[in-house]
């Protein structure tokens, strides 16, 4: 059985586990384990799946709890997959911060999933990586 909840004290270690078990691993610094220590600690909002204690899914967002939501990973494991929990963990995420507008980047491989459960797709995003690329 699957259990949901928010957590303040998310183990790091755990969390990088489930984020290379999900692949979600390969677009986040995995091998940089400060960073991953630094991601869970920021973050001010992490709702978890958990079976019998395993974790199997996670979503990390940093909000302002009532205008917008970064919902900046949502990660489940592979062999958990298909069964609604990652659609729930957003419910969750977005149920935690009712005022709030829940924003996600989709990796490359679900961009189609979240139109799928009815979130909207928005063609306005801008990223920056480094401020030197500011003109």
């Amino acid at each position: 059985m699957i259990t949901y909840q928010t957590e303040t004290t998310l183990s790091a270690q755990e969390f990088k586990e489930l984020l290379i078990n999900s692949t979600l691993g390969e677009r986040r610094p995995v091998d940089d384990f400060a960073r991953i220590e630094a991601m869970v600690k920021n973050a001010n909002l992490i709702i978890t799946a958990r079976d019998n204690g395993k974790l199997v899914g996670v979503a990390r967002s940093v909000t302002d709890v009532v205008y917008c939501t970064y919902l900046s990973d949502l990660a489940v494991d592979l062999d958990y997959q298909k069964q609604g929990i990652g659609k729930e963990l957003i419910r969750l995420t977005k149920q935690a911060t009712l005022q709030a507008t829940t924003i996600l980047l989709a990796a490359p491989k679900v961009v189609d999933y979240y139109p799928h459960i009815g979130m909207t797709k928005h063609s306005a995003c801008f990223l920056l990586t480094d401020e030197t690329d500011l003109k």
